[in-house]
């Protein structure tokens, strides 16, 4: 990261800009930096100054106690104001929903994407969400961060030998380190469930977006908040996981982005 902005309580935020277009920010998803979406900035550099940054808490941005999800809003915020004070919004899973809420929150935003904001549209999703709340808590109130990264893991899908093998790999105490801001992205995703009132409040294009091999639960979650937001629309890519590949999700960006006159 080769810039900071300092956001409204004083927390630097780290960041970086990709190209010198309208200017996009790309907000990433749990235990995520800003590196995680550098090749996705980089596939948009040839026609918008796409934003990557380490959310509060992770890399080089600083964090400041109480956490609250409207202080990653205002991190949101003063990035888009250090950067001529309008953007578009893109965030993936989890960071979907902050991309959501701080456009609701009145940010000068032209439209957002979201990619496979995992809301819980099946029966029983806000339980396992609750039980998830708890054990977090109670683990990063431990100081068990590596057991709060599986737990993580493992509601994400994330089949039993992966996780051992995740644990045995040289990227394995980055992910411990940024580990106490699984409970932001907790936060930032409510109770879990589609939060239909906040989105029909938006008043931007919304598109979201939902991967053709991922879980049909992601993508019928993805359909929910398109379906939600007034001006929201569904798009499916052939192929892609929840790692979705930047060289296939960058041109969608960028005619989406593209759409409507932005300055």
């Amino acid at each position: 990261m080769d810039k900071k902005t300092l956001s409204l309580d004083g927390t630097p935020i780290a960041y970086e800009r990709h190209g010198d277009g309208p200017t996009v920010v790309l907000v990433g998803g749990a235990l995520c930096t800003g590196a995680t979406l550098a090749p996705l900035a980089a596939a948009l550099a040839d026609r918008f100054g796409a934003l990557t940054y380490d959310r509060r808490g992770r890399g080089e941005s600083g964090d400041t106690a109480p956490f609250a999800v409207a202080r990653e809003v205002e991190d949101i915020a003063a990035l888009i104001e250090a950067s001529g004070g309008h953007a578009a919004l893109y965030g993936i899973s989890s960071g979907g929903a902050l991309a959501l809420e701080a456009a609701a929150s009145g940010l000068p935003v032209s439209q957002v994407v979201v990619y496979e904001t995992p809301f819980a549209v099946y029966e029983g999703g806000g339980k396992e969400r609750l039980e998830y709340t708890e054990r977090l808590a109670e683990l990063l109130g431990q100081g068990r961060r590596g057991d709060a990264v599986e737990l993580f893991m493992a509601i994400a899908g994330t089949p039993p030998q992966m996780i051992a093998g995740a644990r045995r790999s040289p990227g394995w105490p980055d992910m411990e380190a940024i580990a106490p801001t699984l409970a932001y992205d907790n936060a930032a995703m409510g109770d879990g469930l589609v939060p239909r009132d906040r989105l029909a409040s938006l008043t931007v294009p919304v598109l979201a977006v939902g991967g053709g091999a991922s879980p049909e639960w992601l993508r019928e979650a993805a359909r929910a908040v398109a379906d939600a937001a007034p001006d929201g629309s569904y798009r499916t890519l052939d192929g892609q996981t929840h790692m979705v590949d930047p060289q296939v999700l960058a041109p969608v960006l960028a005619e989406f982005f593209g759409s409507a006159g932005r300055r």
